[in-house]
């Protein structure tokens, strides 16, 4: 899988990795936990890494800890998590919960969820940084409402990663944000890569055109991750889904290089 670097360090991250909220919230229904290793197994086969979760998804950290520690994946797995709670004490509790919870030590990327008291939070995460308990710090936001905000966000704090939303029906952050992100050395990391999933469902119903495969894709899926990879800007994408299948094939799309962005000119048009 191609590999991109995080700005405030040069490691490198896989294109491409995978999303928990909703898919993972299984942790009552034992019977479902077998098909989220095998999404896991699948995306480490293809070369990815990055597993992002958050309080906010129900019990996906626990489930994604457990599966990682019986998969034997931790040591391989990049972690992205949240906080997402107001109050100084408040966020720190639930961090440590996160840790717990994820079984492990320290935590590969730690998020303040939807800006949710960024200020308080950020305060923690860069001393946190600091003593080494988190790797890299960031923001998230996932609705083209909030943009103006974290701009201002972006703008006024050194963070190493923001998280948003960018997708071929939801192109506002390529006007700002994105630039933005580029020149205050952030990496992107880029949440629902295919919309509201109107514009996937309205795919899937036409065949794929030919051009598609002159960019190394078979399914509409890979088309869609591949438009968002055409920004350079984005670091790593992290579709969400709870079968195997499906993971292998969005890993797909990290296979190779993708077209630049003058290249969908007309293509995905509503």
């Amino acid at each position: 899988m191609l590999e991109r670097p995080i700005p405030s360090t040069g490691e490198t991250l896989p294109v491409i990795g995978c999303g928990t909220w909703l898919g993972f919230d299984v942790g009552a229904r034992r019977a479902d936990w077998p098909a989220r290793a095998g999404v896991l197994r699948a995306l480490f086969d293809a070369g990815g890494r990055v597993v992002d979760s958050s309080p906010m998804y129900g019990t996906a950290e626990q489930v994604l800890g457990e599966l990682l520690h019986a998969g034997g994946l931790r040591e391989r797995a990049f972690v992205a998590t949240k906080v997402w709670t107001t109050g100084r004490e408040a966020g720190m509790a639930q961090m440590e919960r996160s840790f717990a919870l994820l079984r492990t030590p320290v935590i590969d990327l730690m998020q303040v969820h939807n800006l949710v008291d960024w200020r308080t939070q950020l305060a923690t995460l860069r001393d946190w940084k600091a003593r080494g308990r988190v790797r890299y710090i960031g923001v998230t936001h996932y609705t083209p409402s909030a943009h103006a905000e974290l701009e201002k966000v972006m703008r006024a704090q050194p963070l190493d990663f923001v998280q948003l939303d960018y997708s071929a029906e939801d192109r506002h952050a390529r006007q700002r944000l994105l630039p933005l992100a580029a020149e205050r050395g952030m990496a992107v990391i880029v949440n629902l890569p295919f919309g509201g999933g109107g514009l996937l469902k309205s795919l899937s119903r036409r065949p794929l055109p030919g051009w598609a495969a002159e960019i190394g894709c078979t399914t509409w899926s890979q088309v869609l991750l591949k438009f968002v990879l055409s920004e350079p800007a984005v670091t790593c994408v992290i579709p969400g889904t709870a079968d195997p299948q499906h993971m292998a094939d969005n890993a797909q799309a990290g296979r190779d290089a993708p077209p630049d962005a003058a290249f969908w000119a007309g293509k995905l048009d509503p």
